[in-house]
């Protein structure tokens, strides 16, 4: 699905109510400026799509963009593209002795080799490749990759490597070794500072939960605060990890706090899978993730899901239902265009690839693809 702030993708507005929704999500923000002199090829009406799942399990993937756009004349860029893509169970076939990755592996339960590995990191990079038009996005946030070794290959032996793109990644304590990473296209984006942030539960301290990244990023002369997620899924039970989803949010709005005590008016972009809904406890009360179309005056950051509550459209879907698990959040100062970045219409666009669908037999509508 897509997320576009005032980015065409080749999809007409009006055709987002038509549409249901799928395993490839592109949540494209974009951040536009008041420019006359766009810098590069801003042609985003030819989406060029090649089938992408040649693997034998799902990919849900979710790609968010984020189209920063200078307000004042003169910007090096015109547009920057900043995209979330859960590219789910991203493995190497190698064993590692400190990890529950052996089902990934050649003997493992689902057989995995080096061969399918290339055919996922080749179909991944056709996608990225194709999200922006002419231009590939600037910053890409990834969920669900194993190691270092996997977004070595993505940028180094795919179509990527044209684009010179480099990464952010550490290693986490979640027991499966799926972690999350930063892509960014070097002679775009500058990376100023990055740091895990370690999830310790309180309540159940010797559990081994995946970190939250952060990376303090420079585009042109503006300084971006980025936060890539995946927290605790509902495996085991909704009710049950309520709580751990909570503390992540709590959690995460104290970094958020943090920045905005030493510059009210912070640039900040929260991406990720987040594993509850925009209106959930933890968005809602802990992250206190407001909609903007109601809440502007007394809120810091913002949903830009919250358009998409009660139209059955989203990201994720359980039986019948679409909804959106995973989510763009946005600092109050991207939305009024105080400095020289702004989201485009204050708006989120969910783009489908129909290839990657089929009909839904037992609850209606379309479902993911299983290759």
């Amino acid at each position: 699905m897509n997320l576009i702030c005032s980015f065409s993708t080749g999809i007409k507005k009006e055709d987002y109510q038509a549409r249901k929704k799928f395993i490839v999500t592109f949540y494209t923000i974009r951040i536009a400026a008041n420019t006359t002199k766009p810098t590069y090829n801003e042609s985003l009406n030819r989406l060029w799509y090649s089938y992408l799942f040649s693997l034998f399990f799902f990919f849900f993937l979710f790609l968010f963009s984020l189209f920063l756009s200078p307000v004042s004349a003169q910007p090096e860029y015109s547009h920057c593209c900043i995209v979330f893509y859960n590219v789910e169970n991203l493995f190497d076939p190698i064993k590692d002795s400190v990890k529950n990755d052996g089902d990934f592996t050649p003997t493992g339960f689902y057989h995995w080799t080096h061969k399918r590995l290339d055919i996922k990191l080749n179909n991944l990079a056709k996608v990225f490749l194709s999200i922006n038009g002419w231009e590939p996005p600037d910053i890409i946030g990834l969920a669900e990759i194993e190691n270092a070794n996997v977004l070595k290959k993505l940028c180094y032996n795919t179509g990527l490597k044209a684009f010179d793109y480099r990464f952010v990644h550490y290693d986490s304590p979640d027991s499966r070794g799926i972690e999350v990473a930063l892509l960014y296209r070097k002679e775009r984006i500058k990376i100023l500072d990055s740091y895990p942030i370690p999830v310790v539960f309180p309540f159940e301290s010797n559990t081994k939960n995946r970190d939250i990244l952060y990376t303090k990023t420079l585009i042109d002369i503006d300084t971006l605060h980025l936060f890539v997620n995946h927290w605790t899924s509902r495996f085991g039970g909704e009710g049950a990890t309520i709580p751990k989803r909570n503390y992540y949010a709590h959690l995460l709005r104290s970094k958020v706090d943090s920045l905005l005590q030493i510059n009210k008016d912070a640039c900040i972009i929260i991406m990720g899978d987040f594993n509850d809904y925009p209106s959930d406890e933890s968005m809602v009360k802990y992250l206190q993730a407001k909609n903007y179309k109601t809440e502007m005056a007394t809120g810091t950051l913002f949903n830009l899901m919250f358009s998409f509550i009660g139209k059955n459209v989203g990201t994720h879907k359980t039986k019948e239902f679409w909804g959106c698990l995973d989510q763009f959040i946005v600092s109050k100062s991207l939305l009024e265009g105080k400095y020289r970045w702004q989201i485009e219409n204050r708006e989120a666009t969910i783009f489908d690839a129909p290839f990657l669908l089929v009909p839904d037999e037992k609850y209606g509508g379309v479902k993911t693809i299983r290759t």
